[in-house]
Protein backbone atom coordinates (compact mmCIF):
# COMPACT_ATOMS: atom_id res chain seq x y z
CA UNK A 1 0.00 0.00 0.00
CA UNK A 2 1.63 3.73 -1.12
CA UNK A 3 2.23 6.03 2.39
CA UNK A 4 2.00 9.30 2.10
CA UNK A 5 5.38 10.71 2.60
CA UNK A 6 4.32 15.09 1.69
CA UNK A 7 0.69 16.74 0.86
CA UNK A 8 1.70 20.35 -0.83
CA UNK A 9 -0.15 23.27 -2.45
CA UNK A 10 0.16 26.13 -4.03
CA UNK A 11 -2.28 29.19 -5.31
CA UNK A 12 -2.19 29.07 -9.23
CA UNK A 13 -4.62 31.19 -11.71
CA UNK A 14 -7.38 30.09 -13.74
CA UNK A 15 -8.47 30.44 -17.37
CA UNK A 16 -10.16 33.90 -16.34
CA UNK A 17 -7.42 34.85 -14.05
CA UNK A 18 -8.76 33.77 -10.84
CA UNK A 19 -7.21 31.55 -7.87
CA UNK A 20 -7.04 28.35 -7.39
CA UNK A 21 -5.28 25.08 -6.22
CA UNK A 22 -2.44 22.99 -7.35
CA UNK A 23 -2.37 20.48 -4.97
CA UNK A 24 1.09 17.71 -5.36
CA UNK A 25 1.17 14.20 -3.52
CA UNK A 26 4.47 12.55 -3.05
CA UNK A 27 4.53 8.89 -1.70
CA UNK A 28 7.61 6.53 -0.06
CA UNK A 29 8.72 5.03 -2.99
CA UNK A 30 9.32 8.19 -4.90
CA UNK A 31 6.36 8.46 -6.68
CA UNK A 32 4.52 11.41 -6.92
CA UNK A 33 1.29 13.28 -8.87
CA UNK A 34 -0.17 16.87 -8.81
CA UNK A 35 -3.31 18.24 -9.95
CA UNK A 36 -5.12 21.81 -10.88
CA UNK A 37 -8.70 22.08 -9.96
CA UNK A 38 -11.07 24.02 -11.91
CA UNK A 39 -14.01 26.62 -10.70
CA UNK A 40 -17.30 27.79 -12.22
CA UNK A 41 -19.30 30.73 -13.15
CA UNK A 42 -22.50 29.67 -13.08
CA UNK A 43 -22.81 27.20 -10.15
CA UNK A 44 -25.59 25.50 -8.61
CA UNK A 45 -26.81 26.28 -4.90
CA UNK A 46 -26.13 22.90 -4.13
CA UNK A 47 -22.32 22.74 -4.80
CA UNK A 48 -20.20 21.55 -2.30
CA UNK A 49 -18.57 24.67 -0.78
CA UNK A 50 -15.19 25.92 -2.96
CA UNK A 51 -13.49 27.62 0.25
CA UNK A 52 -12.21 31.04 -0.92
CA UNK A 53 -10.53 33.87 1.52
CA UNK A 54 -13.13 36.73 1.51
CA UNK A 55 -10.14 39.37 1.85
CA UNK A 56 -11.29 42.51 -0.49
CA UNK A 57 -7.58 43.39 -0.80
CA UNK A 58 -6.69 40.10 -2.73
CA UNK A 59 -8.42 39.32 -5.91
CA UNK A 60 -11.95 40.81 -4.59
CA UNK A 61 -12.09 38.23 -2.03
CA UNK A 62 -11.51 34.87 -4.13
CA UNK A 63 -7.94 33.90 -2.96
CA UNK A 64 -7.14 30.52 -2.15
CA UNK A 65 -4.71 30.93 0.51
CA UNK A 66 -6.94 29.05 3.72
CA UNK A 67 -7.27 26.52 1.19
CA UNK A 68 -3.98 26.30 0.39
CA UNK A 69 -2.58 26.17 4.14
CA UNK A 70 -5.57 23.44 4.91
CA UNK A 71 -3.31 21.26 2.48
CA UNK A 72 0.00 22.01 3.42
CA UNK A 73 -1.45 21.92 7.25
CA UNK A 74 -4.11 20.13 8.71
CA UNK A 75 -4.77 17.55 5.61
CA UNK A 76 -1.02 16.88 5.65
CA UNK A 77 -0.46 16.67 8.99
CA UNK A 78 -3.72 13.74 9.37
CA UNK A 79 -2.27 11.64 6.04
CA UNK A 80 1.38 12.23 6.17
CA UNK A 81 2.81 8.29 7.04
CA UNK A 82 -0.71 6.75 6.68
CA UNK A 83 -0.92 3.91 3.91
CA UNK A 84 -3.69 3.95 2.70
CA UNK A 85 -4.46 1.15 0.01
CA UNK A 86 -7.41 2.70 -2.60
CA UNK A 87 -8.90 5.84 -3.49
CA UNK A 88 -12.48 5.08 -1.88
CA UNK A 89 -10.08 5.10 1.45
CA UNK A 90 -8.27 8.16 0.75
CA UNK A 91 -11.58 9.86 -0.09
CA UNK A 92 -13.63 8.60 3.24
CA UNK A 93 -10.62 9.99 5.32
CA UNK A 94 -10.72 13.26 3.77
CA UNK A 95 -15.13 13.54 3.98
CA UNK A 96 -14.54 12.71 7.24
CA UNK A 97 -11.61 15.23 8.42
CA UNK A 98 -13.51 18.14 6.81
CA UNK A 99 -16.87 16.99 9.23
CA UNK A 100 -19.28 19.23 7.36
CA UNK A 101 -22.06 18.35 4.62
CA UNK A 102 -20.92 20.39 1.94
CA UNK A 103 -17.18 20.89 2.54
CA UNK A 104 -17.37 24.20 4.37
CA UNK A 105 -14.60 23.19 7.00
CA UNK A 106 -11.45 22.77 4.88
CA UNK A 107 -13.08 23.52 1.44
CA UNK A 108 -14.49 21.12 -1.42
CA UNK A 109 -11.27 22.50 -3.82
CA UNK A 110 -8.79 21.32 -0.90
CA UNK A 111 -10.27 17.94 -0.81
CA UNK A 112 -10.71 17.51 -4.86
CA UNK A 113 -6.78 18.49 -5.15
CA UNK A 114 -5.99 16.20 -2.77
CA UNK A 115 -7.95 13.39 -3.82
CA UNK A 116 -6.75 14.12 -8.01
CA UNK A 117 -3.12 14.47 -6.66
CA UNK A 118 -3.43 11.32 -4.43
CA UNK A 119 -5.03 9.25 -7.84
CA UNK A 120 -2.18 11.11 -10.00
CA UNK A 121 0.49 9.45 -7.93
CA UNK A 122 -1.08 6.28 -7.19
CA UNK A 123 -1.74 5.75 -10.75
CA UNK A 124 2.48 6.65 -11.65
CA UNK A 125 2.90 3.74 -9.17
CA UNK A 126 1.11 1.19 -10.75
CA UNK A 127 2.78 2.67 -14.19
CA UNK A 128 -0.66 3.07 -15.33
CA UNK A 129 -2.18 5.74 -17.82
CA UNK A 130 -4.52 8.02 -15.46
CA UNK A 131 -7.21 6.84 -17.73
CA UNK A 132 -6.63 3.53 -17.16
CA UNK A 133 -6.74 4.05 -13.55
CA UNK A 134 -9.99 5.89 -13.31
CA UNK A 135 -11.72 2.76 -15.02
CA UNK A 136 -10.10 0.40 -12.35
CA UNK A 137 -12.24 2.07 -9.91
CA UNK A 138 -15.56 0.22 -8.72
CA UNK A 139 -18.33 -0.15 -11.39
CA UNK A 140 -16.67 0.80 -14.31
CA UNK A 141 -13.93 -1.30 -15.50
CA UNK A 142 -11.34 -1.14 -18.93
CA UNK A 143 -12.25 1.56 -21.26
CA UNK A 144 -13.51 0.51 -24.68
CA UNK A 145 -14.62 3.73 -26.09
CA UNK A 146 -14.23 7.80 -26.76
CA UNK A 147 -16.87 10.01 -25.40
CA UNK A 148 -18.03 12.57 -28.34
CA UNK A 149 -16.96 15.93 -27.81
CA UNK A 150 -20.08 18.90 -27.49
CA UNK A 151 -18.26 21.98 -28.43
CA UNK A 152 -19.37 25.19 -27.46
CA UNK A 153 -20.24 27.61 -30.64
CA UNK A 154 -21.60 30.57 -29.23
CA UNK A 155 -22.09 31.93 -25.95
CA UNK A 156 -24.31 33.96 -23.77
CA UNK A 157 -25.44 34.25 -20.27
CA UNK A 158 -22.82 34.12 -16.97
CA UNK A 159 -20.63 33.49 -19.40
CA UNK A 160 -20.45 36.36 -21.94
CA UNK A 161 -21.78 39.09 -19.96
CA UNK A 162 -25.47 38.05 -20.75
CA UNK A 163 -25.76 39.81 -24.15
CA UNK A 164 -28.67 37.04 -24.13
CA UNK A 165 -29.94 34.94 -21.61
CA UNK A 166 -28.82 31.62 -23.12
CA UNK A 167 -25.89 30.66 -21.83
CA UNK A 168 -24.27 28.29 -24.58
CA UNK A 169 -25.24 27.28 -28.00
CA UNK A 170 -22.99 23.88 -28.31
CA UNK A 171 -22.29 22.13 -31.77
CA UNK A 172 -21.99 17.75 -31.75
CA UNK A 173 -20.33 16.24 -34.60
CA UNK A 174 -21.66 12.87 -35.57
CA UNK A 175 -20.35 11.87 -38.87
CA UNK A 176 -17.14 10.50 -37.62
CA UNK A 177 -16.71 7.41 -35.50
CA UNK A 178 -12.91 8.95 -34.84
CA UNK A 179 -12.12 11.80 -32.18
CA UNK A 180 -9.29 13.69 -34.61
CA UNK A 181 -11.82 13.52 -36.88
CA UNK A 182 -14.81 15.15 -34.94
CA UNK A 183 -12.00 17.90 -33.78
CA UNK A 184 -11.51 18.52 -37.85
CA UNK A 185 -15.48 18.99 -38.17
CA UNK A 186 -15.32 21.49 -34.89
CA UNK A 187 -13.42 23.67 -35.76
CA UNK A 188 -14.45 23.93 -39.33
CA UNK A 189 -17.54 25.04 -38.57
CA UNK A 190 -16.20 27.50 -35.52
CA UNK A 191 -14.02 29.12 -38.43
CA UNK A 192 -17.18 29.20 -40.42
CA UNK A 193 -19.40 30.93 -37.60
CA UNK A 194 -16.49 33.31 -37.09
CA UNK A 195 -16.20 34.23 -40.20
CA UNK A 196 -20.52 34.51 -40.33
CA UNK A 197 -20.20 36.81 -37.62
CA UNK A 198 -17.73 39.12 -38.71
CA UNK A 199 -19.87 39.71 -41.80
CA UNK A 200 -23.03 39.71 -40.27
CA UNK A 201 -22.43 41.81 -36.88
CA UNK A 202 -19.44 43.50 -38.36
CA UNK A 203 -17.89 41.81 -34.88
CA UNK A 204 -14.17 40.45 -33.97
CA UNK A 205 -14.15 37.13 -32.96
CA UNK A 206 -14.95 38.23 -28.94
CA UNK A 207 -15.03 35.30 -26.86
CA UNK A 208 -16.83 33.78 -23.87
CA UNK A 209 -15.31 32.06 -20.63
CA UNK A 210 -15.50 28.58 -22.79
CA UNK A 211 -14.20 30.24 -25.96
CA UNK A 212 -17.54 30.10 -27.35
CA UNK A 213 -17.72 33.24 -29.61
CA UNK A 214 -20.05 36.02 -28.42
CA UNK A 215 -21.15 38.11 -31.07
CA UNK A 216 -23.89 40.88 -30.22
CA UNK A 217 -27.24 38.38 -31.13
CA UNK A 218 -29.96 40.38 -30.29
CA UNK A 219 -32.70 37.51 -29.75
CA UNK A 220 -32.02 33.90 -28.65
CA UNK A 221 -33.14 32.48 -31.96
CA UNK A 222 -30.31 34.25 -33.74
CA UNK A 223 -28.23 31.43 -32.10
CA UNK A 224 -29.84 28.98 -33.84
CA UNK A 225 -29.99 30.69 -36.97
CA UNK A 226 -26.42 31.34 -37.03
CA UNK A 227 -25.18 28.27 -36.33
CA UNK A 228 -27.76 26.36 -39.27
CA UNK A 229 -25.68 29.04 -41.57
CA UNK A 230 -22.24 28.24 -39.58
CA UNK A 231 -23.06 24.43 -40.32
CA UNK A 232 -24.29 24.33 -43.70
CA UNK A 233 -21.30 27.21 -44.96
CA UNK A 234 -18.39 24.85 -43.80
CA UNK A 235 -19.86 22.00 -45.76
CA UNK A 236 -21.76 19.75 -43.40
CA UNK A 237 -25.55 18.80 -43.05
CA UNK A 238 -27.38 19.99 -40.03
CA UNK A 239 -28.84 17.52 -38.21
CA UNK A 240 -26.94 15.13 -39.93
CA UNK A 241 -23.58 15.52 -39.60
CA UNK A 242 -23.56 18.14 -36.73
CA UNK A 243 -25.94 18.30 -34.08
CA UNK A 244 -27.01 20.86 -31.72
CA UNK A 245 -27.27 21.30 -27.88
CA UNK A 246 -27.83 23.69 -25.75
CA UNK A 247 -27.21 24.93 -21.93
CA UNK A 248 -29.83 27.12 -20.78
CA UNK A 249 -28.66 27.71 -17.19
CA UNK A 250 -31.81 29.27 -16.88
CA UNK A 251 -31.67 29.79 -13.12
CA UNK A 252 -29.47 32.54 -14.00
CA UNK A 253 -32.61 34.01 -15.34
CA UNK A 254 -35.63 32.62 -12.76
CA UNK A 255 -37.13 35.33 -10.64
CA UNK A 256 -40.22 35.05 -8.45
CA UNK A 257 -41.43 31.87 -10.00
CA UNK A 258 -40.96 33.56 -13.67
CA UNK A 259 -38.39 33.04 -16.29
CA UNK A 260 -36.56 35.97 -17.83
CA UNK A 261 -36.14 35.21 -21.22
CA UNK A 262 -37.15 38.04 -23.30
CA UNK A 263 -40.01 38.86 -21.64
CA UNK A 264 -41.90 37.00 -18.71
CA UNK A 265 -42.47 33.23 -18.94
CA UNK A 266 -44.26 30.90 -16.65
CA UNK A 267 -42.86 27.23 -15.94
CA UNK A 268 -45.65 25.89 -18.70
CA UNK A 269 -44.52 28.69 -21.14
CA UNK A 270 -40.71 27.73 -20.91
CA UNK A 271 -41.72 24.31 -21.33
CA UNK A 272 -43.48 25.11 -24.80
CA UNK A 273 -40.83 27.51 -25.42
CA UNK A 274 -37.97 24.99 -25.15
CA UNK A 275 -39.94 22.09 -27.03
CA UNK A 276 -40.68 24.10 -29.94
CA UNK A 277 -36.86 24.82 -29.96
CA UNK A 278 -36.17 21.34 -29.95
CA UNK A 279 -38.74 20.84 -32.91
CA UNK A 280 -37.77 23.38 -34.97
CA UNK A 281 -33.72 22.93 -34.68
CA UNK A 282 -31.60 19.92 -34.53
CA UNK A 283 -30.96 20.05 -30.87
CA UNK A 284 -30.27 16.60 -29.27
CA UNK A 285 -29.78 17.95 -25.87
CA UNK A 286 -31.06 20.48 -23.09
CA UNK A 287 -29.25 21.34 -20.20
CA UNK A 288 -30.93 23.05 -17.13
CA UNK A 289 -33.79 24.08 -19.30
CA UNK A 290 -35.87 24.88 -15.76
CA UNK A 291 -34.19 26.49 -12.66
CA UNK A 292 -32.57 24.07 -10.39
CA UNK A 293 -34.88 24.02 -7.51
CA UNK A 294 -38.62 24.01 -10.22
CA UNK A 295 -38.73 20.53 -9.07
CA UNK A 296 -42.48 20.59 -10.01
CA UNK A 297 -42.17 21.41 -13.70
CA UNK A 298 -39.18 18.98 -14.66
CA UNK A 299 -40.79 15.80 -14.79
CA UNK A 300 -43.41 17.62 -17.52
CA UNK A 301 -40.19 18.99 -19.37
CA UNK A 302 -39.03 15.65 -18.92
CA UNK A 303 -42.15 14.53 -20.69
CA UNK A 304 -42.37 17.00 -23.31
CA UNK A 305 -38.48 16.56 -24.68
CA UNK A 306 -38.92 12.35 -24.32
CA UNK A 307 -37.76 10.86 -27.73
CA UNK A 308 -36.34 14.10 -29.11
CA UNK A 309 -33.58 15.43 -26.58
CA UNK A 310 -31.90 14.42 -23.73
CA UNK A 311 -33.09 16.30 -20.69
CA UNK A 312 -29.55 17.10 -18.82
CA UNK A 313 -28.78 18.15 -15.34
CA UNK A 314 -26.60 20.36 -14.08
CA UNK A 315 -27.76 22.58 -11.29
CA UNK A 316 -30.31 20.74 -10.93
CA UNK A 317 -28.28 17.77 -9.74
CA UNK A 318 -25.00 19.38 -9.10
CA UNK A 319 -23.03 15.75 -8.98
CA UNK A 320 -24.93 14.56 -6.00
CA UNK A 321 -26.23 11.28 -5.22
CA UNK A 322 -29.31 12.31 -3.25
CA UNK A 323 -30.05 15.04 -5.75
CA UNK A 324 -29.91 12.54 -8.32
CA UNK A 325 -31.65 9.73 -6.68
CA UNK A 326 -34.70 12.25 -7.01
CA UNK A 327 -34.39 13.04 -10.59
CA UNK A 328 -34.90 9.03 -10.93
CA UNK A 329 -38.02 9.17 -8.84
CA UNK A 330 -39.50 11.56 -10.05
CA UNK A 331 -38.22 11.13 -14.01
CA UNK A 332 -37.08 14.73 -13.82
CA UNK A 333 -34.12 14.10 -16.00
CA UNK A 334 -32.32 11.69 -18.17
CA UNK A 335 -29.08 12.76 -18.19
CA UNK A 336 -26.16 13.73 -16.13
CA UNK A 337 -23.85 16.86 -16.39
CA UNK A 338 -20.80 15.71 -14.35
CA UNK A 339 -18.92 18.06 -12.80
CA UNK A 340 -16.52 16.34 -10.12
CA UNK A 341 -15.56 19.69 -7.96
CA UNK A 342 -19.28 20.03 -7.65
CA UNK A 343 -19.28 17.26 -5.22
CA UNK A 344 -15.56 17.45 -3.49
CA UNK A 345 -13.96 13.56 -4.47
CA UNK A 346 -13.44 11.48 -7.25
CA UNK A 347 -15.08 8.52 -5.08
CA UNK A 348 -18.56 10.81 -4.30
CA UNK A 349 -18.45 11.63 -8.31
CA UNK A 350 -18.09 8.19 -9.01
CA UNK A 351 -20.70 7.29 -7.19
CA UNK A 352 -23.08 9.53 -8.49
CA UNK A 353 -21.76 8.43 -12.50
CA UNK A 354 -22.82 5.02 -11.56
CA UNK A 355 -26.21 6.12 -10.23
CA UNK A 356 -26.82 7.67 -13.33
CA UNK A 357 -25.98 4.67 -15.50
CA UNK A 358 -27.92 2.30 -13.34
CA UNK A 359 -30.83 4.59 -14.13
CA UNK A 360 -30.30 3.85 -18.23
CA UNK A 361 -29.05 8.21 -18.07
CA UNK A 362 -26.61 9.48 -20.16
CA UNK A 363 -23.51 11.12 -19.39
CA UNK A 364 -21.80 14.06 -20.04
CA UNK A 365 -18.53 14.85 -18.18
CA UNK A 366 -17.77 18.72 -17.92
CA UNK A 367 -15.27 20.70 -17.42
CA UNK A 368 -15.80 24.16 -15.48
CA UNK A 369 -15.69 27.91 -17.19
CA UNK A 370 -13.15 28.72 -14.51
CA UNK A 371 -10.27 25.80 -16.00
CA UNK A 372 -6.48 25.58 -16.15
CA UNK A 373 -3.94 23.57 -18.65
CA UNK A 374 -4.46 20.18 -16.75
CA UNK A 375 -5.45 17.43 -18.63
CA UNK A 376 -6.91 15.28 -16.35
CA UNK A 377 -10.54 15.63 -17.47
CA UNK A 378 -9.64 13.50 -20.78
CA UNK A 379 -8.55 10.87 -18.64
CA UNK A 380 -11.42 10.82 -16.42
CA UNK A 381 -14.43 10.90 -19.36
CA UNK A 382 -12.59 7.88 -20.80
CA UNK A 383 -11.88 6.02 -17.68
CA UNK A 384 -15.30 6.59 -16.76
CA UNK A 385 -17.00 5.63 -19.78
CA UNK A 386 -18.57 9.32 -20.45
CA UNK A 387 -21.46 8.95 -24.14
CA UNK A 388 -20.24 13.06 -24.52
CA UNK A 389 -17.37 15.10 -23.42
CA UNK A 390 -18.20 18.76 -22.37
CA UNK A 391 -14.52 21.10 -22.43
CA UNK A 392 -15.45 24.56 -24.19
CA UNK A 393 -14.93 25.56 -27.76
CA UNK A 394 -11.56 24.53 -29.56
CA UNK A 395 -9.63 27.56 -28.68
CA UNK A 396 -7.72 28.83 -25.60
CA UNK A 397 -5.18 26.44 -23.95
CA UNK A 398 -6.97 25.22 -21.12
CA UNK A 399 -9.38 23.60 -23.14
CA UNK A 400 -7.18 22.51 -26.28
CA UNK A 401 -5.17 20.83 -23.32
CA UNK A 402 -7.71 18.59 -22.67
CA UNK A 403 -8.76 17.81 -26.31
CA UNK A 404 -5.34 17.10 -27.12
CA UNK A 405 -4.89 14.54 -24.12
CA UNK A 406 -7.97 13.06 -26.24
CA UNK A 407 -6.21 12.87 -29.63
CA UNK A 408 -3.04 11.28 -27.74
CA UNK A 409 -5.44 8.54 -25.86
CA UNK A 410 -7.47 7.60 -29.62
CA UNK A 411 -3.46 7.30 -30.81
CA UNK A 412 -2.40 5.25 -27.84
CA UNK A 413 -5.09 2.85 -28.48
CA UNK A 414 -7.14 3.12 -31.25
CA UNK A 415 -10.62 3.56 -29.32
CA UNK A 416 -13.36 5.16 -31.41
CA UNK A 417 -16.14 7.25 -30.68
CA UNK A 418 -19.26 5.03 -30.65
CA UNK A 419 -21.70 5.46 -33.43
Amino acid sequence: MPAIDQLHAIEILDSRGRPTLQASCRFRDGSQGSTSVPSGASTGAAEAHELRDGDPQRYRGRGCRVAVANIRGEINAALKGREIDNQESLDRTLVELDGTPQKTRLGANALLAVSLAWARANAARQRLPLYRYFGQMPGFGPPTSLPRPTVNLFSGGAHAGGQVPLQDLLILPRRTQEMAGALEICVAVYESAADLIGDKYDARRLTADEGGLAPPFTRCEDMFEDALLAIENAGYRPGEDVCLALDVAASQFYRDGRYRLEGSLSAEAMIELLSDWAQRWPVVSIEDGLAENDWAHWPQLRRRLAGRALVLGDDLLCTNPARIQRAIDENAADALLLKVNQIGTLTEAARSCQLAREAGWHVTVSARSGETEDNWLADLAVGWHGQHIKIGSITQSERLAKYNRLLAIADATGMPIPG
